[in-house]
């Protein structure tokens, strides 16, 4: 008997549940031992090296196109004195995010699901089921924790870079006083600002991951399954963070009252 196609609304649903039971399985393996430390500490190396120096000079042009835009509106407004507040913020809050969100699913996230990917098709994933040893345990989930880990460093990058370059081109570009730059920022920005970018970071490094590790664990056949694995991989996650930030973006303004009010 011929079993017809499963509709796409249906099969869409099957790959979520798929990718939902995934993320429990690296939430249940975590505390399991023995933990691969060194793969970790491996891994962490090999994100940290890809992402680090994209990240820095990505986050210069945001840095001065936010500052130099801002810049021009308050002066616009008669409001020169919060321009520092206004940069800040939007970088730390909204910029610094989406930088680690891009570079962690274009640059980390693929070269992790390339990886997961050409062992499939070598099938090593199939031989580690064999011989007992999960392959959850021990090759996702340090990937999974070794991107989160990079995540967080790297917003933390993104969000001085930004802000030094914001600075540089207010003030001296733009003839911006370092003194009102400095205030404002320290009169309207609080801690939970940069706690909310660090949750940011830790939720996109999470997401990166598992999807990342799901698709390079069930790629197509051979090397070009491997590669449009990858790219969909890059696609799944750019749609999946924006969307988190959108949430998260909207609870904070909610939950969280601004500064002085």
């Amino acid at each position: 008997m011929v079993q017809r196609p499963q509709p796409a609304p249906v099969r869409g649903l099957a790959q979520v549940g798929r990718l939902a039971t995934l993320a429990w399985e690296v939430l249940r393996h975590l505390p399991r031992r023995p933990f691969q430390f060194r793969e970790l500490v491996q891994q962490c190396w090999f994100f940290a090296s890809v992402t680090i120096l994209p990240a820095a000079l990505v986050s210069i042009p945001f840095g001065a196109v936010i500052a130099l835009q801002l810049g021009s509106l308050t002066t616009q407004i008669g409001a020169q004195s919060f321009t520092g507040a206004a940069s800040a913020l939007a970088i730390v809050q909204q910029a610094s995010p989406l930088i680690t969100a891009l570079l962690i699913a274009g640059a980390g996230g693929s070269a992790m699901c390339a990886d997961l990917g050409s062992r499939s098709i070598r099938e090593e994933i199939a031989a580690l089921e064999v011989l007992g040893v999960s392959p959850v345990q021990r090759l996702v989930v340090p990937r999974v924790l070794a991107v989160i880990v990079v995540a967080v460093l790297l917003n933390g990058l993104v969000s001085v870079v930004g802000v030094v370059g914001g600075y540089y081109f207010n003030v001296v570009m733009q003839g911006g006083t370092p003194g009102a730059y400095l205030s404002s920022f320290n009169a309207l920005a609080q801690l939970s600002d940069l706690w909310i970018s660090e949750v940011k970071a830790v939720l996109y490094g999470f997401v990166a991951g598992i999807v990342a590790a799901y698709r390079g664990l069930h790629p197509g056949r051979g090397p070009r399954g491997v590669g449009e694995a990858v790219n969909q991989t890059v696609v799944i996650t750019f749609l999946l963070l924006f969307l988190i930030n959108v949430v998260i973006t909207g609870i904070y303004l909610q939950i969280v009252p601004p500064k002085g009010m």
